[in-house]
């Protein structure tokens, strides 16, 4: 057994010698001193241990691909000088949680296959927000979604509960079918035509008709 240990030692690599601790002048071996000596020493031990050991890239993880870690999408319409002004101020919020991840409905690159199936006619319609296990909320339940995933969940706290949540929706329901005209652009029917003259129909999935 003696053979089989000296022979395992002698695999194992050896550790660097720590370095000695600093002689002291004639006349200071007092306790203070003596302590701090040791301690010194007991340090240079220590950074010499840390910095044998070789930590590997995040690089090198088996998985090196990275997720995203939103947990909200906001689909929202960039063409809409009211509707920018919330989605500004919740993006400057979100700087700090990293929660929603905005999508711009009006973008030539919106693809409703990557947003639940939501067409452009559809998102238009009303406000949508898809959570991260793919669920789909509207109206003001999407907005308090939203807000309280950046901390400011308490500005609709209150529309959870009835009657409020039905007065809040009725409302919402008023300036979404109005927020063209309040707005001052022309129907939705002229924005979908304009579109589709321009080519940007050509997938009936992203600008159903």
């Amino acid at each position: 057994m003696a053979s089989s240990l000296a022979r395992l030692g002698a695999a194992l690599p050896r550790a660097r010698p720590c370095a000695t601790a600093r002689a002291l002048p004639p006349g200071r071996w007092d306790a203070a001193a003596l302590g701090a000596s040791r301690r010194a020493a007991l340090n240079a031990c220590r950074c010499q241990v840390h910095s044998d050991v070789k930590v590997a890239p995040a690089s090198d993880l088996k998985d090196g691909s990275k997720s995203e870690t939103w947990r909200i999408k906001m689909l929202y319409d960039g063409d809409c000088p009211l509707c920018m002004r919330e989605v500004n101020m919740l993006r400057e919020r979100n700087k700090s949680y990293g929660a929603i991840k905005f999508v711009d409905i009006s973008s030539k690159d919106y693809s409703p296959d990557n947003n639940q199936g939501l067409d452009y006619e559809t998102a238009m319609g009303r406000i949508h927000a898809i959570l991260s296990d793919g669920t789909v909320v509207t109206d003001v339940e999407a907005f308090r979604k939203l807000y309280e995933e950046v901390g400011l969940g308490w500005v609709y706290a209150v529309t959870k509960y009835e009657p409020v949540a039905t007065m809040a929706n009725a409302v919402y329901g008023v300036w979404a079918k109005y927020r063209m005209q309040i707005t001052g652009r022309p129907p939705l029917e002229e924005i979908m035509a304009s579109r589709r003259a321009a080519g940007e129909c050509k997938d009936d999935k992203v600008c159903k008709m």
